[in-house]
């Protein structure tokens, strides 16, 4: 085996180990770990890629653009079917009952933009108990075990920051009626940090700059982990992917699944239309026949507001990251089958903190470093039949991202409460709102009462004896 010391300075990278001698045992010992897990030829082609070849152009990225074909909602077009979409939900169904399904969650990151310390999915969301997004994502998981009656795996992929941390949650909140055996961590790749000239630049004397490798690196990190290999020993073939900061989303819906299944789809992605041109999500498109995602940074102004002879946005498919997955597409794409499908790394021009070689710290001014991460909407173009599927924006997406305004905490809340009155009502349980839906006090509902509107007005209907919906109230 190649001693690392030397590998890295026949990579021109010997000043990794400039401090080594310097170190603790166990300081040098990470260091190596660290150093070992870097693949050297690859940061090599990155930054002559990316950062010495300038990448890839935006108008390579955004010509010849088509807006993007999807599956309607009943009821928002002419063209849509309701018989079909009956007849995917119960395949989707058939597939939870027969255990083919795994759900995935993308949870790498800190609550930082939230003003919160500790793991995202830690931070508080529901409006009276403020259950964690780990704990409202479990339940849901429960509820549809308990439904189809089949255990459904849970797959979360962490990151050094927060690993231990997130595992220490479950533990203690004794993974929230799951079985622990079904819950399942792995943790998120990373790249290190270069500067202009392609050095992997320093955190510390025996620390090497890392980052995550994005999103798009969840798939590499399903592969590496063996946790694919996990679900096939476990009969799972659809692996339904969301990320942490969604707890409105239905991490495992029937519909979505069973369309995924019809088509036979490698991946499948759900929609809703852009509430304004200059809303902050990628758009779902096509080019050359092949769907992809262009982030809405990079769709040039004219299309923005480009509309359709029906008044509507022609450019109006956002993407919420919700997609489903087919394992062995997975395992092709994240590095089992080789050939040419990889994800291509995206470039981020940013600040980094580095020590030099005198060991002297610097923090820079100005950005200085390159970092690089994969997008996991990528993968769009290298899967065969990939399908799009229009969902409600009211039942499926209000992320937490920002302490204030747009996708804080205090819109997410508002929604829950909005999607917990129209459910009331639908079962008849007569409930003011406002002029948004918004109710006047906040009230529950958990998962594991009802996590649909059809299960509410179930449930609801089953009570011996109704509570009156009050301030405070919790369906449990």
């Amino acid at each position: 085996m190649t001693d690392p010391r030397s590998h890295y300075e026949a990579h021109g990278q010997g000043h990794v180990f400039a401090h080594f001698d310097s170190l603790s045992p166990a300081e040098q010992q990470a260091l190596l770990d660290q150093a070992a897990a870097i693949d050297l030829a690859e940061v090599a082609s990155l930054h002559e890629t990316l950062v010495t070849g300038g990448g890839v152009k935006d108008e390579d990225r955004t010509g010849d653009l088509e807006p993007a074909d999807y599956i309607p909602l009943p009821g928002h077009s002419e063209t849509a079917n309701p018989s079909l979409w009956r007849e995917a939900a119960l395949k989707g169904e058939a597939a939870l009952r027969t255990g083919r399904v795994a759900a995935f969650t993308v949870a790498g990151g800190q609550g930082t933009r939230l003003g919160f310390d500790g793991p995202k999915g830690t931070f508080g969301v529901t409006p009276v108990l403020q259950k964690s997004l780990f704990q409202v994502f479990a339940e849901k998981i429960l509820a549809t075990s308990r439904v189809y009656g089949r255990p459904v795996p849970w797959y979360l992929m962490t990151s050094v920051l927060n690993h231990d941390e997130t595992v220490a949650f479950f533990e203690r909140h004794h993974h929230f009626g799951l079985k622990p055996e079904r819950v399942h961590f792995l943790t998120q790749g990373f790249m290190p940090a270069v500067d202009a000239g392609g050095r992997i630049l320093m955190a510390d004397r025996g620390e090497i700059a890392l980052s995550p490798d994005g999103h798009g690196g969840a798939l590499r990190a399903l592969v590496r982990s063996g946790a694919i290999r996990r679900m096939e020993a476990d009969g799972v073939d659809t692996i339904s992917y969301f990320q942490v900061d969604n707890p409105l989303v239905r991490c495992l819906d029937p519909t979505f699944i069973g369309f995924h299944l019809l088509h036979e789809s490698e991946l499948s992605s759900k929609m809703v239309p852009k509430a304004y041109p200059g809303e902050k999500v990628g758009v779902f498109c096509q080019r050359g026949g092949k769907a992809l995602v262009v982030e809405y940074s990079d769709l040039p102004e004219a299309l923005v507001e480009e509309t359709g002879p029906d008044g509507q946005l022609r450019y109006r498919s956002g993407s919420i990251a919700i997609h489903l997955f087919n394992r062995g597409f997975i395992e092709r794409l994240g590095g089992g089958g080789g050939g040419n499908a990889c994800l291509p790394f995206h470039l981020a021009h940013k600040k980094v903190p580095f020590v030099d070689g005198a060991g002297v710290r610097h923090e820079p001014a100005e950005p200085n470093g390159y970092k690089f991460e994969m997008f996991v909407f990528d993968a769009l173009p290298f899967a065969k039949n990939p399908i799009i599927v229009e969902t409600e924006r009211a039942d499926d997406f209000s992320p937490v991202k920002n302490a204030e305004g747009v996708d804080s905490p205090r819109t997410c809340r508002d929604d829950q409460l909005r999607q917990f009155a129209r459910w009331a009502q639908a079962a008849g349980i007569p409930l003011e709102t406002d002029e948004t839906g918004l109710p006047p006090f906040a009230f529950e509902v958990s998962p594991l009462f009802a996590d649909t509107e059809t299960r509410f007005k179930k449930a609801w209907e089953a009570l011996p004896h109704k509570p009156v919906l009050t301030e405070g109230l919790v369906l449990v």
